[in-house]
């Protein structure tokens, strides 16, 4: 529960505990998002920045049903922290992102909990939105690569690495072309149809390389949903 009185709305901290204690679930994480009120209660800004972050959160930790990640307000068992190194966590503001990793990786089962926002109670939240994303966004990266290599490569082979890699090569590749393309149609004439064809076939291609993988990445871990 945060000290500064954030986020920590003692009635619903049975709701958090229950799984664990009860039904063996190892993780459970406050989800703010899903309350009625949310976009009234939370600021704006950090609404619209944890949206963000959870959403590259879900890609990078495989966790695609966790909704609110950023938030701290959250219960582990005993099994799941002996099964991850907690000294590796990273500390700070991405500590709940990278714990998320580590617990895929450890094949941990996570529940969403709805709890209620508490905002505007004297905290003073050192948090600069702008630097956190790029901060967290840098962290997630690393840790979406070592949960590929982890859990697709080291412990057990999965054919969603090809399409993972295969899409984010073809990405840039296809964004850089249409841009030059685009940029020479505006400046220099017609591009020739030839051209242009390559550029759609590579961002096709990449889309279709990325939602493949995403979604052999979700039926891999539908069975952690707590």
């Amino acid at each position: 529960m945060a000290g500064d009185g954030q986020i920590i709305d003692p009635d619903n901290l049975k709701g958090l505990i229950l799984p664990v204690a009860k039904e063996g679930v190892d993780n459970t994480k406050g989800n703010r998002l899903f309350q009625g009120k949310a976009l009234e209660i939370i600021p704006r800004h950090r609404y619209i920045g944890n949206s963000i972050l959870s959403l590259l959160t879900k890609i990078a930790s495989g966790y695609w049903h966790v909704a609110d990640t950023q938030c701290g307000y959250t219960a582990i068992s005993k099994k799941a922290m002996r099964d991850i190194d907690l000294d590796k966590v990273y500390p700070r503001y991405g500590m709940p992102n990278d714990l998320l990793v580590k617990l895929n990786i450890a094949d941990c089962s996570v529940r969403d909990v709805p709890v209620r926002p508490v905002y505007n109670v004297g905290e003073v939240s050192e948090i600069h939105i702008s630097r956190v994303v790029i901060t967290i966004s840098r962290l997630l990266l690393g840790c979406f690569i070592s949960r590929l290599l982890e859990k697709y490569v080291i412990q057990d082979f999965h054919p969603l690495v090809f399409f993972y890699t295969l899409g984010l090569i073809a990405f840039p590749a296809g964004f850089i072309t249409g841009v030059y393309l685009f940029l020479f149609c505006i400046f220099s004439g017609p591009v020739s149809a030839t051209s242009a064809l390559f550029s759609s076939i590579l961002i096709i291609s990449e889309l279709q390389f990325l939602l493949f993988a995403m979604w052999f990445d979700m039926e891999n871990n539908k069975n952690l949903k707590g």
